[in-house]
This record gives structure tokens, C-alpha cells and sequence, in this order.
């Protein structure tokens, strides 16, 4: 599993798209959050907090996860490398495994330079440190579940194609899915008898529950069980390739 660990981390960086998503996700919401004016720029909301911060970083995340993940099993297919890694002495549960903690070291370089916004917050407040601390690291635990999610979904949809065109679109839509079109489903009137259910599976309903500063074990479990299930899923797609 750390071979395939390894090689994965060198293929985000030798092509730059590791450093790439990174650069993107710090420039834009850099840019929204003390740059352009409106609700969600620091400086005009005068209060010390990066609610700003945690409401846009789901949907910059929502297009960089998965335009990281696209080619873990797709560029695999296409280049006809996948049946050799699968001939190796290691199960295809390992390889997923090797491939989605590879994207979670790239999902924490994209996420911990973003921790200099919470040191510009906490000394520009007044008095120094006029923050809510607890809830702001709850917010960051919140979104690294969050992308962690997402990680998990973009390289089930890898999995299932050898264009990475497809898997980023298809992974786009599963997350946007998770996010908020459960959520959106919910406020309808047709599924009113199911709202409680829709609301429960929805990714939105858990994040803001942890961005409140409250680490729920059933959000934990939430987030962990999904990202379990879509690496069952992968790895059954792997398995698929034998029958």
C-alpha cells in the first residue's frame, strides 16, 4: 500500500496539479474573503470570524477534489497500467486505500496554508485573540470530513471510467448530490414524509453541525461511513475486472 502511496503522491506533484489545486483554492477564496467586497469579505463584516471562509470552501473544494482524484483510476484504464498494478501481491482493497490517503496528504497541503487566515483574523480582532477559537477549529475539522468525503467519492468515479473528463463531472454531480441536493429535496413538500432521513444523509446538515464547535460522535460516524462505503464501492469495482 505505501508503494502505491508513494507513487500516487508523485504524480499529483510531477505534474503540478497537486501544487496547482492548492495555489487555486488560496487564491480564490483569498481573494473573496479580503479582496472583493460583499458579504463574505473580513473586513467589511467587522467581526472577528471566517464564517465567510467555511461557507465558500465547500464549493471551491466541490471542482478541486475532484479535479485531483479524476485520473487515479481513470489514467490507470486508459494506459493499461491498472491490470499491472493488479497483478502485484496486494489486495485491491490496499491499492484504494494507497490511492485515497495520497489524496488526503494533497487535501491537507491544499487546506493547512489556509490557517494563516485564522492568525490574520485572531490579530487583527479587538482585543488580540477575540475569536471564536472552538468553533473555528471545529470548522476545520468539519471541512477536512468534508474533503475527505469528497476524496472518496472522485476516486469511486475514477474507478468506474477510463476518461477523466467523465469522472470529474460524474464526481462533481455525486458530491453537489451529497452536499446539497439532498438537503434541497428535503424543503419539498413531495418528500416531507422523509425530510428527517434526507436531512440525516445530507453532507451539508453534518458540517454545519461540527462548524458549531461540537465534535457529535454521529457526525463523525456520518462522515466515516461514507467515505467507508465509497471505497467499498471502489474496491468492488476493482473487483468487478476478475469475474
Amino acid at each position: 500500500m505505501f508503494a502505491i502511496f508513494t507513487r500516487e503522491l508523485q504524480n499529483f506533484f510531477s505534474s503540478l496539479s497537486g501544487y496547482i489545486a492548492a495555489m487555486v483554492f488560496l487564491v480564490v477564496t483569498g481573494l473573496i474573503l479580503w479582496v472583493f467586497p460583499g458579504n463574505l469579505n473580513i473586513l467589511d463584516g467587522g467581526y472577528a470570524s471566517l464564517n465567510g471562509y467555511f461557507s465558500i470552501a465547500p464549493w471551491v473544494l466541490l471542482l478541486l477534489v475532484p479535479a485531483a482524484t479524476m485520473r487515479t483510476f481513470s489514467d490507470e484504464k486508459r494506459f493499461g497500467t491498472l491490470e499491472l498494478i493488479l497483478t502485484r501481491p496486494i489486495s485491491d482493497g490496499r491499492i484504494v486505500l494507497g490511492k485515497f490517503f495520497a489524496t488526503l496528504v494533497l487535501v491537507l497541503i491544499v487546506l493547512v496554508p489556509s490557517l494563516v487566515y485564522y492568525l490574520s483574523v485572531y490579530l487583527l480582532s479587538s482585543p488580540i485573540g477575540n475569536i471564536d477559537a472552538g468553533g473555528t477549529w471545529g470548522s476545520f475539522i468539519g471541512l477536512f470530513l468534508l474533503a475527505s468525503t469528497y476524496a472518496s467519492v472522485g476516486i469511486f468515479t475514477s474507478s468506474l471510467t477510463d476518461n477523466a473528463i467523465v469522472s470529474f463531472l460524474l464526481s462533481v454531480l455525486f458530491c453537489l448530490f451529497l452536499f446539497s441536493g439532498l438537503s434541497a429535496l428535503a424543503s419539498l413538500p413531495l418528500f416531507s414524509g422523509v425530510k428527517p432521513l434526507l436531512m440525516f444523509l445530507s453532507i451539508s446538515e453534518h458540517y454545519a453541525s461540527i462548524s458549531r464547535g461540537v465534535l457529535d460522535s454521529r457526525d463523525l460516524v456520518y462522515f466515516i461511513s461514507v467515505i467507508f462505503l465509497f471505497i467499498i464501492f471502489t474496491r468492488t469495482v476493482l473487483e468487478s475486472r476478475k469475474w
